[in-house]
């Protein structure tokens, strides 16, 4: 294990993210633990961090393979003022948060799936999944789940060709310590940038990194699919796509880029 919660609880005491840390070495999930915890009245800025999850999901009800001492799972607690349309920028900008951290170590190799993959050299590399406890017209928290490969060098046959980590693309061995503690600060910044000055450098920087605007792209969601020309992020975090001179909002789905 290459880190060790009362370190971090120490390096992370005062700060935003992590001034209340709950660490296992294993649990069920850390989104579920974190909204158990959001709905008891932990504060913003709490986090849950696990070594190993045994019912780690991504999108969808996806399965997230969660094995031990090698990747990061984290979920914070939020508390924005903010209406409950708007919370899907808060996983745009994990995105772009993780996306900014995970380019110190692998420059220029770092892209963003909407609506909430990062990959690195084209393969899935963090998977991050929000969910909002929220009435008509106020949220009350939302759960950001981060998971990211981070020294994993051996994934099951059903993702080998999709996954990689950190690891295995830059041939060595990184401080899950040092990049959890700088996460934690990035999103600091750009949750702060959220609040204060709204959406606008969140998408813009969201843009620079994707790899969709201007691709055709399919989208499925529950039974329905739907497809168009990616030309634009909504300010509530919703893909633009056009399709026969017709411009529409896909707010939730799996997409992919169509291929030629």
């Amino acid at each position: 294990m290459d880190w060790n919660s009362e370190i971090l609880k120490k390096s992370l005491a005062g700060k935003f993210f992590g001034h209340k840390l709950y660490y296992y070495p294993v649990t069920g999930s850390t989104n579920d633990e974190a909204f158990r915890l959001g709905v008891a009245g932990a504060p913003e800025g709490t986090v849950v961090i696990a070594d190993s999850q045994t019912k780690g999901r991504g999108r969808l009800q996806r399965s997230w393979h969660s094995p031990t001492g090698s990747n990061i799972y984290t979920t914070v607690i939020l508390r924005p003022q903010m209406d409950p349309a708007r919370a899907p920028q808060i996983s745009i900008l994990a995105g772009v948060a993780v996306a900014e951290v995970l380019e110190r170590y692998c420059p220029d190799k770092i892209k963003l799936k909407w609506p909430n993959d990062v990959l690195l050299d084209g393969k899935k590399v963090c998977g991050i999944l929000s969910q909002a406890k929220a009435a008509v017209n106020k949220v009350d928290f939302i759960i950001l789940g981060i998971g990211i490969n981070v020294n994993i060098n051996q994934f099951p046959q059903e993702i080998s060709n999709i996954a990689t980590s950190l690891a295995i693309e830059t041939g060595r061995e990184i401080s899950r310590q040092e990049l959890i503690i700088d996460l934690y600060e990035n999103m600091t910044k750009w949750y702060k940038q959220l609040l204060q000055d709204g959406f606008g450098r969140i998408k813009e920087k969201w843009l620079s990194l994707s790899l969709m605007i201007g691709q055709t792209v399919k989208v499925v969601f529950q039974e329905e699919v739907v497809s168009g020309k990616a030309i634009d992020l909504d300010e509530d975090g919703s893909l633009i796509l056009l399709a026969e001179d017709r411009e529409f909002k896909v707010s939730a789905g799996d997409a992919t880029i169509a291929k030629r």
